[in-house]
């Protein structure tokens, strides 16, 4: 017993002696004292916050290397995109619409639609770096108004007044929209569009589909209206007024310096075909509704699917709906009136039909005619040697009107032989009784001035003609044509490709001559038999109306697809030439390209556009 005790006092010493020689081992969370905690934490914290500042700058910079990168693309992009200088328009969008939308009116609607909502955002394309105000190297009277260029669109790409702003914004200085019909008409049957691509032509049936008058005339109220609340100058009604009588100084159709709206008419389908009275009651509902905001009121008698519509221009029935029209036109609610167009037929091109359908022209008193639309006929479209494919060899046999390039030299051909036949004036022995009857009808219209016109003979060429004719049709009847009557008229070259810088040098030394002189001296006339009154011709005097016979204006459309075709047809006596199935293969960038070949083929540089 004595020895377990012993034992357990010698183990408890031997535990004490290891616990009393033991090493010290600092612990890791030993206290330290709370300047050097202190000083530690902040060193640690100031370098963290130095490179997390420093990855935080070079993320700021590269996300502004990289959002600069994107807002100049985005801008360079939207600059090219709404630009119509842009081949994308001409070979990407049109080849995509042709593929999404294999149907034709299917791909035209689409189109209209696209661009309508373009607009709505500002998107839509639009003409840059063209400015023909400035350069004013393509400037023409029509009407009293002084156009920036010749070109125009035709009737049936929009046909109810849907993207009048759009399709001006595209650099044409008329746009026709229509045709309008009293009554909605739904058209023919579907399909009634074909595609020639190989020939870039269009054979259509369309029938004249159209959602009406009154729905046209809603469109193009509703602009004028939101043109008027722009400028300040009212709402609604009182607005529209004030556009209306020209407080805003621009054309009441366009709402645009330098450029006009011309709106198409055409009768119903279910109007009888030999009821005259009634045929002019369509087109008169239509100028009632339509004519206070149009500039020009285009009367279609050609449509070639309508039937029994090209009938309507035989001499006596023309002669009763023209001058129904334009007694209507002169009765418009409006200070200026829209003038009046009749679109005829290229295929009503016999000596007899040509005679008479100018023979009505004169006696109603229309002020000019759109020669062209669609063809019943086929042209020659293979050219030797080629093969057409077997599905477009097929479509020619479809019924409908034909349009396209092929179409040209018919055109050409049509304007000269109308120019000349309207440039005889009325003929001698056409009844004088028509515009005195339209005269008695409607007391507002004033019977136009109607001395002899300058014979034919006189001219020595038909570009000669042509200058002379538009520098004698130089009146300042608006504001704007008064402003620019000092502007010279541009002589256009004999040949697209002829250079025309001596003629254009004359013809402005010309009309500088002539726009100096005092206009307190009464002007001199030479014998009618002297050489000076047959081989000179100068342009009249601001001040001073011309005492000759109103020269019929002439628009050309079917076939016209280049700048140098353009100035074939201006050459041969037209004063406007439009496009319809260019833009539908060429795309929103056709007028801007057209009006550049037109000025390479004059000779005139672009770095001139701001001299």
């Amino acid at each position: 017993m004595a020895g377990a005790q012993r034992l357990s006092r010698l183990l408890a010493d031997l535990n004490g002696f290891k616990a009393s020689h033991r090493p010290r081992v600092p612990c890791r969370h030993a206290r330290i004292p709370i300047s050097s905690h202190t000083q530690h934490w902040g060193i640690r914290r100031e370098a963290s916050t130095a490179a997390r500042d420093a990855r935080s700058a070079g993320t700021r910079l590269k996300n502004l290397i990289y959002g600069t990168g994107v807002l100049i693309t985005l801008g360079f992009g939207y600059l090219y995109i709404t630009d119509t200088r842009a081949s994308i328009h001409q070979w990407l969008v049109v080849p995509s619409l042709r593929l999404l939308h294999y149907d034709p009116e299917e791909a035209h609607h689409k189109g209209v639609s696209y661009i309508q909502g373009l607009f709505a955002f500002n998107l839509h394309p639009r003409e840059r770096g063209n400015n023909d105000t400035e350069r004013g190297d393509l400037r023409v009277e029509v009407f009293g108004h002084v156009l920036d260029n010749p070109l125009g669109t035709s009737a049936g790409i929009d046909k109810d007044a849907e993207i009048p702003a759009p399709l001006f914004a595209l650099g044409p200085a008329i746009v026709e929209v229509g045709g309008a019909t009293p009554l909605p008409q739904e058209g023919n049957p579907k399909p009634r569009v074909f595609r020639l691509p190989s020939q870039n032509a269009l054979i259509n049936r369309y029938g004249l589909n159209s959602k009406g008058a009154d729905h046209v005339a809603k469109n193009l109220r509703q602009r004028v209206r939101e043109f008027a609340r722009s400028l300040g100058l009212g709402l609604g009604p009182d607005g529209e007024r004030a556009v209306l009588d020209g407080e805003a100084g621009v054309p009441p159709g366009s709402l645009i310096p330098g450029k006009l709206l011309a709106v198409q008419m055409a009768k119903n389908k279910t109007t009888p075909d030999g009821d005259i009275e009634a045929i002019a009651r369509d087109y008169v509902y239509c100028v009632d509704q339509l004519a206070k905001y149009a500039d020009i009121l285009v009367v279609n008698v050609s449509s070639p699917n309508t039937p029994g519509l090209r009938d309507l221009q035989a001499v006596g029935p023309l002669t009763s709906i023209l001058s129904a029209v334009v007694d209507a036109a002169q009765s418009t609610d409006r200070r200026t009136k829209p003038a009046v167009m009749v679109k005829v037929s290229p295929d009503e091109d016999s000596d007899e039909q040509i005679s008479g359908i100018c023979q009505a022209v004169w006696a109603s008193g229309v002020d000019g005619v759109i020669v062209g639309n669609t063809t019943k006929k086929r042209p020659d479209v293979i050219p030797k040697g080629y093969i057409m494919p077997a599905h477009e060899e097929k479509l020619l046999t479809e019924m409908g009107g034909y349009s396209g390039p092929q179409m040209f030299q018919r055109t050409l051909a049509l304007v000269g032989r109308y120019r000349a036949r309207l440039d005889q004036g009325a003929p001698k022995d056409a009844p004088k009784s028509a515009p005195s009857r339209a005269a008695q009808q409607t007391p507002v219209k004033q019977a136009p001035e109607k001395p002899a016109a300058t014979p034919s003979k006189s001219f020595v060429n038909a570009a000669d003609a042509s200058t002379a004719r538009d520098a004698a049709r130089l009146k300042p009847l608006t504001p704007e044509a008064e402003a620019a009557s000092k502007q010279p008229i541009i002589k256009l070259p004999e040949t697209p490709f002829a250079s025309s810088a001596a003629k254009l040098q004359a013809s402005e030394v010309a009309n500088d001559a002539a726009t100096s002189s005092d206009l307190s001296t009464p002007p001199t006339t030479p014998p009618s038999g002297s050489p000076a009154a047959s081989a000179v011709v100068t342009a009249p005097s601001p001040a001073i109306k011309p005492a000759e016979q109103a020269s019929k204006v002439i628009f050309a459309t079917g076939g016209i697809t280049t700048g140098e075709q353009c100035l074939q047809i201006l050459n041969a006596g037209a004063s406007v030439c439009q496009v319809y199935t260019a833009m539908m293969y060429g795309g929103v960038g056709t007028i801007t390209r057209m009006k550049r070949e037109m000025r390479e083929a004059m000779g005139t540089k672009p770095s001139s556009a701001a001299s």
